[in-house]
């Protein structure tokens, strides 16, 4: 059975990062700008760091496209990281003479609360820090963007979109329209929070200014709306394989997300079942081919019902906690002595929620991809799509007379 997954791998500040997806059908038209414009987006946004300034991320393609279409074979990707040249001398795989007496430079004892330094530091049985944080920084999200771009342009050859916005930002309320417009990205990317309400931008514009300033941080909340999505991806069957617990798995592991919930999510408990469960009612026209010709008259519960999907759009909302490295630097230990000290203070972003919702919809992307990969096989783009074909003239007529 064809099934999408991936891996990633490369340090923060090492000579680059590499993305792998396995399971992309052949024949699927791919270019590099397709997956470079994902990691454009993914390095935009108000409050972010010098790092962002330094790198201008772009893939190489190492294997599994030629001449513009994929092979079916295994899809590697490099993305050299600018950085480098600055951090050589400190990364260098190879061992130095100094190491065994002064020990590499820009070591890192002194740990972030709210990092996985000193936890890693303690599991890995490490004395650097530096050790834990390479991997642990966000930079190795920009490797599952690239995953995800490959993901998703696979899905938007069956109409499948993914969008989203930032709803919520230190304190400060973002008002969504009524009505969502028909392309998100294109009304958010152009605000530099990836906000569709002016007026909360601005507010959001100064909280930022003031954090920085306070060498403070800040976090918040994003929507992710995918549309499109045929009834039935998932599956009620077996707990891995119910498409809620497999989307919240993928959203949790961004660094920094602490929280997702999907439709109404934790509004829902407060609610009576009247109030919840959205009513189903039938809908005849080609637009609910893909329901069946059903439809929900609501959308609470965000296109998922018992780990499948419903065919309404998918509705995520994913929650990211302040960035932990602080320029005014939190109480903590000394790892090296077990003394108190002041956290370390890395180069760091006031806020990175406008980027997080750009790896969010990365990560839903690829969970799609394999869901949908599960659901209708096959090994080129013409047999997936002739599985999809076929399932969905059989659900639209599974009431006609």
């Amino acid at each position: 059975m064809t099934r999408i997954r991936f891996t990633t791998a490369g340090e923060s500040h090492g000579p680059a990062l590499v993305s792998v997806i396995e399971g992309v059908p052949a024949g699927l038209a791919l270019l590099a700008a397709d997956v470079n414009r994902e990691l454009a987006r993914r390095q935009q946004g108000y409050g972010r760091g010098r790092r962002m300034q330094i790198e201008q991320d772009a893939i190489e393609f190492l294997s599994g496209v030629r001449a513009g279409e994929t092979l079916g074979s295994p899809i590697a990707m490099l993305i050299r990281n600018k950085d480098w040249k600055n951090w050589s001398e400190i990364m260098d795989p190879a061992p130095r003479e100094e190491d065994a007496t002064e020990g590499r430079k820009r070591q890192l004892t002194r740990v972030r609360p709210g990092h996985a330094d000193l936890s890693g530091v303690f599991k890995y049985d490490r004395a650097d820090a530096r050790d834990i944080l390479e991997r642990a920084s966000a930079r190795e999200t920009t490797a599952r963007v690239a995953a995800g771009a490959v993901a998703r342009r696979l899905l938007a050859e069956f109409g499948i979109t993914i969008g989203s916005h930032v709803v919520h930002l230190g304190g400060i309320d973002a008002a969504a329209p009524e009505v969502l417009p028909a392309d998100i990205n294109a009304a958010a990317d152009p605000s530099p929070l990836r906000t569709l309400d002016k007026n909360a931008e601005a507010q959001m514009i100064e909280l930022i200014d003031k954090l920085k300033k306070d060498g403070n941080t800040a976090g918040g909340i994003c929507e992710v709306v995918v549309r499109g999505l045929p009834v039935g991806l998932g599956s009620h069957v077996s707990w891995d394989r119910k498409l809620d617990g497999r989307l919240a798995r993928a959203i949790v592991s961004i660094p920094a997300v602490k929280a997702m919930e999907i439709g109404a999510g934790f509004s829902a408990a407060r609610k009576s079942g009247a109030e919840v469960h959205d009513e189903i009612e039938p809908a005849p026209g080609g637009e609910f081919a893909r329901t069946g010709h059903v439809r929900r008259r609501t959308n609470m519960a965000g296109g998922l019902e018992g780990g499948i999907t419903t065919g309404e759009p998918l509705v995520l909302h994913v929650a990211m906690k302040p960035i932990s490295t602080l320029m005014r630097p939190l109480a903590t230990i000394d790892a090296k002595t077990g003394e108190a000290a002041a956290a370390a203070a890395e180069r760091s972003d006031v806020t990175a929620v406008p980027a997080m919702g750009v790896i969010a919809e990365a990560m839903t992307a690829l969970v799609l991809a394999d869901a949908f990969t599960e659901k209708f096989g096959g090994d080129s783009l013409d047999e997936l799509r002739r599985n999809f074909d076929a399932y969905i003239s059989h659900i639209s007529t599974r009431f006609s007379s």
